[in-house]
């Protein structure tokens, strides 16, 4: 089993920034797939940006040039740093780790809470 915790979410003001931070319970980065995911009030979750154990990275099209997704294997944490925020990126954010060749090993966090409004 993998625990992930993500921890880093606020209330900020358009424009500004945060980072949120995912740790998990033990070093996964060269078996899982990593990736931020968010859900707003209304819509489906969608995808907000995933970085494979080959070192790709993909990013949602609402977040591209914004925000960056790296890992520090060290600590076991994989973070989102998110600049240039927009109301419409309130949403609950997740952390995700999966294996691809093995979908039964699927872990999610719980969710950090990003609100940008004035």
């Amino acid at each position: 089993q993998v625990q992930l915790v993500e921890s880093g979410g606020g209330l900020v003001q358009p424009g500004e920034s945060l980072r949120l931070s995912c740790a998990a319970s033990r070093t996964i980065f060269s078996i899982y797939t990593m990736g931020w995911y968010r859900q707003a009030p209304g819509k489906q979750r969608e995808l907000v940006a995933t970085l494979s154990t080959g070192g790709n990275i993909n990013y949602g099209g609402s977040v591209k040039g914004r925000f960056t997704i790296s890992v520090n294997n060290a600590k076991n944490t994989m973070y989102l740093q998110m600049n240039s925020l927009k109301p419409e990126d309130t949403a609950v954010y997740y952390c995700n780790a999966r294996r691809v060749l093995a979908p039964q090993y699927d872990f999610w966090g719980q969710g950090t809470q990003v609100t940008v409004s004035s």
